[in-house]
């Protein structure tokens, strides 16, 4: 091997040892999603909606089987801690985003058609993963903060008032 190969295997290993955010995290709101998005022409998946729980970052990895885990609980630990607040506070968003969803397709109301149920939540749902990923694949070196978390929460209380 030569010196400069020898260099370059050093410097992989030593970023593969840097510890990194997991997007497996969002694959529970991406089910949440899906379930929203089915709710609209199969009316069953809202028992299964009623039955998803939002975790924390920290919780899903606590109770992970994947091999990332302590290491994704180690990043998110050096993260800033007023960015992950404000990363802590849009999941709660999002999970307030998905429970409402549901009891608006539960409830059936006279006038509230499930498919604008469907579209409005869907759309700010994907909206809020997307920020979350966004988050995630940089290391929590964004600010994602309160705004948006307030945005979708004024998103939550327009749907409500329909």
């Amino acid at each position: 091997m030569t010196v400069s190969a020898i260099r370059i295997a050093a410097g992989m290993a030593e970023r593969s040892k840097v510890q990194r955010l997991s997007t497996d995290f969002l694959n529970r709101y991406n089910e949440a999603l899906m379930l929203i998005e089915l709710a609209a022409e199969d009316s069953s998946v809202i028992d299964d909606l009623k039955s998803w729980r939002g975790l924390g970052y920290r919780e899903h990895f606590e109770v992970s089987a994947l091999r990332c885990a302590p290491s994704a609980l180690a990043a998110y630990d050096a993260v800033v801690p007023a960015r992950r607040a404000g990363f802590e506070e849009l999941c709660r968003a999002m999970a307030r985003l998905v429970m409402t969803a549901t009891a608006l397709l539960a409830e059936k109301r006279t006038g509230l058609e499930p498919a604008i149920v469907v579209s409005i939540a869907s759309e700010s749902l994907r909206r809020q993963i997307g920020r979350a990923t966004q988050f995630i694949n940089a290391n929590g070196t964004l600010d994602i903060g309160s705004i948006e978390s307030r945005a979708l929460q004024d998103e939550i209380d327009a749907l409500l008032a329909r």
